[in-house]
């Protein structure tokens, strides 16, 4: 989804960050489908800092 592809949601996701949302995209994911040099919209990010975000979030939205 952060990546351009088929399910295109760029703008989408491009308009929460701007509301000042941070979208992660694991890291390992990214490589393992050679997708991290077409990262378009958010951060790399790995399994630790993804944790370490939910727990000392106040508020945590999932999907």
């Amino acid at each position: 989804m952060t990546t351009k592809g088929e399910a295109n949601l760029l703008d989408e996701l491009n308009q929460l960050v701007e509301m000042g949302v941070e979208v992660f995209s694991c890291g390992i994911c990214l490589d393992y489908y050679q997708l991290k040099d077409k990262l378009k919209v958010g951060t790399v990010t790995n399994m630790y800092d993804t944790v370490d975000n939910i727990r000392s979030a106040a508020k945590c939205i999932t999907l």
